[in-house]
């Protein structure tokens, strides 16, 4: 051994602690994966005031609810606010009308304050779009 040789450092390490830092932000950025069937389990309880079958009760069925116009099943009573809604449903808007319907159409008649957990929502508006 040389008695003034340099001994080389492993420089790596700084570049792969960052990859592994920005690797998990990013995972957690990322959606969680819906489960549909865990979304029509969940639903139970949109059922008891919307039918997927094709009949309306309290509210209005919810087949085809995926690029509907909000307010247009011909023969509901929407309210106003409904009514005058200018949304087309799709996997956002159906997710923050799920999350808080009053903030997304103020004035709607629906008695349900919200579902705060987003993988929930996100499992319902799956189930929701295989619905035809």
């Amino acid at each position: 051994m040389k008695p003034f040789a340099i001994r080389r450092r492993n420089t790596l390490w700084p570049f792969a602690f960052a990859f592994i830092i920005v690797a998990l932000a990013w995972s957690h950025a990322l959606p969680a994966r819906a489960d549909a069937a865990a979304g029509k389990n969940d639903f139970a309880a949109c059922a008891a005031c919307h039918s997927v079958d094709g009949s309306d009760g309290v509210g209005p069925h919810l087949n085809g609810v995926i690029g509907r116009k909000a307010g247009s099943v011909a023969g509901f009573n929407y309210s106003r606010a409904f009514r005058q809604a200018n949304i087309v449903w799709d996997a956002k808007s159906l997710d923050s009308y799920i999350a808080n319907p009053q903030q997304l159409v103020p004035g709607n008649h629906m008695p349900y304050s919200g579902q705060p957990d987003a993988a929930t929502r996100a499992d319902i508006v799956a189930y929701l779009a295989t619905l035809h």
